[in-house]
């Protein structure tokens, strides 16, 4: 799950000043399962909106829609038939929906309402942790499930470090060396031979790209 985080009242205004009509869209994917942008979320930040800009004297016509899901053209084009009808979209989708509106509707501002955080597993209501950095070059066959990109502070490639102590980071106190972790569990799996291979220094261009990049389906995949 893309995990994002709603942006503060006072910044998500400062988008939308000037404006007197403007498209609240909300997305059941992703932000949904972090309780960011499901229906009623949509209508408690329009609310929060409304009394706002009431306290300051001032009013703003609202409207709010939330869709299957912003990271789709098929589901996007479904603000298309009443576009003209505002002049600018907040949306509380993930960074790769409010891009798409964007390439979609370049004569509509489109402003995020929410912050992109990462990639992560819910492990109860309210909790999620995150599991992936979507490098683009997944290990984590030879480092027994663990990401050592997105657990290790330093994106240690052939660790531990040395710095660890008790198995437990020197960057940030508390949190596990994901290698000691990964040490521990393929020794009693009896496959430490996996971590005898030393790995080069990482090719970041498959995380950073070189420009936008595109994923383009063959036959053989479906």
């Amino acid at each position: 799950m893309i995990v994002v985080k709603r942006k503060p009242l006072e910044e998500i205004l400062s988008y939308i000043e000037g404006h007197d009509k403007i498209l609240l869209l909300g997305c059941q994917e992703c932000p949904y399962g972090c309780a960011t942008a499901g229906e009623d979320e949509v209508k408690k930040l329009v609310e929060e909106i409304k009394n706002k800009m009431k306290n300051l004297g001032k009013f703003i016509e609202i409207s709010e829609k939330t869709l299957i899901r912003l990271c789709e053209l098929q589901y996007v084009k479904g603000i298309n038939d009443f576009k003209n009808e505002f002049e600018a979209v907040v949306t509380l989708s993930c960074g790769v929906g409010i891009n798409l509106i964007a390439d979609v509707y370049p004569e509509i501002e489109v402003y995020p309402g929410v912050n992109t955080l990462f990639m992560g597993a819910k492990l109860r209501k309210g909790i999620y942790v995150e599991k992936c950095r979507a490098c683009g070059d997944c290990i984590v066959g030879y480092t027994a499930g663990l990401c050592p990109i997105t657990r290790c502070p330093k994106n240690m490639l052939n660790g531990p470090c040395g710095g660890s102590k008790n198995g437990v980071c020197e960057v940030r106190k508390g949190l596990p060396c994901v290698w000691d972790q990964i040490i521990r569990r393929l020794k009693k799996r009896g496959k430490l031979e996996k971590l005898m291979e030393i790995w080069e220094a990482k090719d970041w261009r498959s995380f950073y790209g070189e420009g936008i990049r595109e994923l383009r389906e063959v036959e053989s995949w479906k």
